[in-house]
């Protein structure tokens, strides 16, 4: 037999020495400037940002709490600083379609002077038009028109009058218009007066009736063209009233923007739209709340015509600010790609060009929006709307209610803006694989990722490093300085955190959360500087806040509700290992697991599966040892053996193949009948070849035995068994550390399951010899011998015995030969 040692007690933690660092205290140190041990990422995102190609849009894939979101806004804020600023965007009154409102860009900080002018010009056209309008020159010019069109009507009469008085004709008003009567010595003749005068002077009243008659008939057809042209030349002279007014107004703000050939065009439309409507803009201020008559198809503006020469400004910039750098932290569809909103009058939901809302889309365009990933994919219709717009490369906003008919209401259709922007999502890793499984637009997207370690190497440079990153944050974070006790007890509890002692966190949450929860407990104890006490009491408090569970399983296991055993000796038992994760904090928990072993057909049968409970990892890592079984002991036999495995006192499910040679121990055991060291508990997975695996959460396994085992007393027989390549990941909580250099506990680092069983057992595993004999009295040879018997067993019983034993062992084998589904095993 082998002597195995078990791990020396500088493999169990390593610790970071505070000498080695030559500072009093981290506000000597010079301040970070760049996230450490993220090399690749910050290599990505510097090339995502630098290209300028279509669908170079970036997905920061890593776990929460990398500094992705810190990383990503520092190279944005940077690179924005040297770039040019985008132009300003608003939307204006568009006059030849009132429903698709004009986009309008102009150069940074100019929309918003323009708004005001706007304004202004809105308030100056009302008081000018209505002075205009009201001025003495012309009422006398109207007057002088209305006096000219009454004396050509009353002309045209006039003459129609002396031509009838002439023929002894009146010319008489009636209830149905004008006509004509004889007279006689100034009297009007009845019909009957009429026909009494004699025929000849009769005839010649009715042709004197018929001639005036037609000439005031082409009189009266004239009448409606006068009146006609009565009001063109009011029109025209209201028109050129109204350009005298506004047009000094206007041309102040044409000098403004004389330079934008776009605003130019604008305000001549403005200019001959109020000089159009001189008169309606009048009545619509006077008019009872100001509005307009409503045209079919769209809404005037809610206080007069006036407010369609406003500007609805929706992107103003800093001229000094560069390219904008956008993080939209609630990704609906409106607030990404803009809304169109209503309000509601007379019991109708109306809307202008003025309601028209824009989007992080139009905030970041020439520029950066930084996305939520998952916030985005959980936001109905965000996702395809943004992939819409990527791919037309311009933002059109349009109604979501109405593009789902959820609205029937009138609406808009904004002229879109062309889009020149950088998308970075940021999200977790299986997001990403996710979206390039399923989405096929997303690769063509979004095609470059920058990946986020979760750890980084721990070595001199990096430790120096991790010291100045520790006092960065103090600094910022305005909390009190770390001596360099608290630098090395940090940079350990970091270790600790990435699971492996030559790794160190990038988990900057984690880290940041230390310190100040550190700070804060300094600051109890009246110190001015972290030492490494504080934080070690920040880490113990940390624990206490959230091992309820973990105290609970403790104490059932102390008293005797979940049977576990730390001490004595049993055949086909041992104590197995696993971790519980709870939020944040996770546990190891030991598990006793058993074999019973019969003869059968060469199955093993796990019951965690059979009952549903085990996961496929777990069923996968007991389906491995009949493939070791049959490969050690079943190469010249077949296997007649019926075993089945179980975890004792479990009640819900089971995954992970970390179990996987604890198992395998225990059926050897059953199999050999060698007993079990019970104060041994055991971690890691095992393959056909008999070689013990890494697992992982080495560290809380062991903890949660120990715990098991210091509660009842430590005897110095105890330990727990770990492969050898978890030896690396290593670091232990002191009292583990501290049992183990004063010899009452035992770390065992195996590399293969022979190893592992001379440690449990006591008894030499074997080696075969040339023939494939183990030798008298090892463990292999007790097994083979064993496996042997059942074989010569299996042959008799199948070659005729006792027909009754016969029959039984056949309905105990077959169902095994189905798949395990069910049976009764002997144990």
């Amino acid at each position: 037999m082998t002597n195995h040692k078990p791990l020396p007690v500088g493999d169990l933690f390593r610790a970071c020495d505070p000498a080695r660092f030559k500072f009093k205290d981290t506000s000597e140190l010079e301040p970070l400037e760049e996230l450490i041990g993220q090399d690749r990422a910050v290599e990505a995102v510097e090339f995502g940002i630098g290209i300028r190609r279509d669908g170079y849009n970036l997905f920061a894939a890593g776990p929460a709490g990398t500094g992705k979101h810190t990383l990503i806004a520092e190279f944005l804020q940077r690179q924005a600083k040297s770039e040019p600023v985008p132009d300003d965007l608003c939307y204006v009154y568009n006059f030849e379609d009132p429903r698709r409102p004009k986009a309008l860009r102009l150069p940074a900080g100019r929309a918003q002077p323009l708004a005001m002018d706007m304004q202004r010009l809105t308030e100056d056209l009302r008081a000018a038009i209505q002075s205009a309008f009201e001025s003495e020159d012309y009422r006398n010019r109207r007057e002088a028109l209305a006096q000219e069109f009454k004396e050509r009507q009353e002309g045209a009469f006039e003459d129609i009058q002396k031509k009838a008085r002439d023929r002894s004709i009146a010319l008489v008003r009636t209830p149905v218009g004008l006509a004509l009567a004889p007279l006689r010595e100034g009297q009007v003749l009845s019909p009957e007066e009429f026909e009494a005068l004699p025929e000849a002077e009769r005839e010649k009243a009715k042709d004197d009736l018929r001639e005036l008659e037609e000439q005031l008939q082409t009189t009266l057809r004239q009448a409606p063209r006068w009146e006609r042209e009565h009001r063109d030349r009011v029109r025209e002279i209201n028109r050129e009233v109204t350009r005298l007014a506004i047009d000094h107004l206007i041309e102040e703000i044409r000098k403004k923007h004389e330079d934008l050939p776009e605003i130019l065009n604008w305000l001549n439309a403005i200019e001959q739209d109020v000089v159009d409507k001189a008169e309606t803009l009048i009545a619509t201020e006077q008019a009872p709340g100001g509005e307009a008559p409503q045209q079919a198809g769209h809404q005037p503006p809610r206080d007069g015509i006036f407010r369609q020469y406003t500007v609805n400004v929706l992107v103003s910039r800093d001229p000094s600010s560069g390219a904008p750098v956008i993080y939209e932290d609630h990704p609906i569809h409106g607030n990404l790609l803009g809304r169109i909103e209503h309000r509601s009058e007379f019991g109708m939901l109306v809307t202008d060009f003025t309601l028209i809302k824009a989007g992080a889309l139009h905030r970041a365009n020439g520029g950066y929006l930084v996305l939520d990933a998952l916030k985005l994919l959980t936001q109905p219709f965000a996702w395809e709307g943004l992939k819409r717009i990527l791919r037309a490369r311009e933002v059109q906003i349009e109604s979501l209610g109405q593009s789902l008919s959820i609205i029937d209401t009138v609406s808009l259709d904004p002229e879109p803006v062309p889009l020149d922007i950088k998308i970075i999502l940021v999200g977790e890793r299986t997001l990403y694989y996710l979206l390039c499984e399923y989405d096929p637009d997303f690769s063509e997207l979004f095609k470059v990722q920058a990946d986020f370690e979760d750890d980084m190497s721990r070595d001199e440079a990096s430790v120096d490093l991790y010291a100045r990153l520790i006092g960065t944050i103090a600094r910022n974070e305005k909390m009190r300085p770390f001596d360099p006790g608290a630098v090395g007890r940090v940079i350990e509890r970091a270790a600790r955190i990435a699971g492996d002692r030559e790794k160190l966190t990038t988990h900057m949450r984690s880290v940041a959360d230390l310190l100040h929860e550190s700070d804060y407990w300094a600051g109890k104890a009246g110190r001015n500087l972290v030492t490494a006490k504080d934080v070690t009491t920040a880490v113990d408090a940390h624990i206490r806040r959230s091992d309820r569970l973990r105290e609970k399983v403790q104490e059932v296991i102390a008293e005797g509700i979940v049977l576990i055993d730390s001490a004595g000796t049993k055949p086909g038992q041992i104590n197995g290992l696993s971790v519980m994760q709870l939020g944040g904090f996770a546990f190891g928990r030991p598990s006793r697991i058993t074999a019973r072993v019969s003869l059968g057909r060469g199955h093993v049968i796990d019951i965690e599966r059979e009952v549903k409970l085990g996961g496929p990892l777990h069923s996968k890592g007991v389906l491995i040892l009949s493939g070791f079984l049959a490969d050690r002991f079943g190469r010249d036999r077949p296997l007649a053996l019926a075993a089945s495995l179980v975890f004792e006192q479990s009640y819900g499910g089971i995954d992970g193949d970390s179990a996987s040679s604890a198992e395998l121990y225990a059926l050897i055991s059953a199999l050999s009948g060698v007993p079990i060291r019970q104060g041994f508990a055991v971690t890691g997975s095992v393959n056909q070849r008999g070689e013990v695996q890494a697992i992982g959460g080495a560290n809380e396994k062991i903890e949660g035995f120990f715990d098991v085992c210091k509660a009842r007393g430590l005897t110095g027989e105890q330990g727990v068994l770990i492969p050898a390549t978890n030896t690396r990941h290593l670091m232990l909580r002191e009292d583990v550390v501290e049992a183990c250099r004063d010899g009452k506990f035992a770390i065992h680092a195996v590399d293969s399951i022979d190893q592992g069983l001379e440690i449990l057992t006591g008894v030499p595993a074997g080696t075969p010899d040339g023939e494939g004999i183990y030798p008298e009295g090892s463990i292999n040879r007790l097994v083979a011998d064993r496996l042997a018997g059942f074989a010569e067993m299996a042959r008799k019983m199948g070659g005729g015995g006792n027909g009754k034993n016969g029959n039984d062992g056949e309905k105990q084998d077959t169902p095994l030969q189905s798949g395990n589904k069910g049976g009764n095993l002997l144990s």
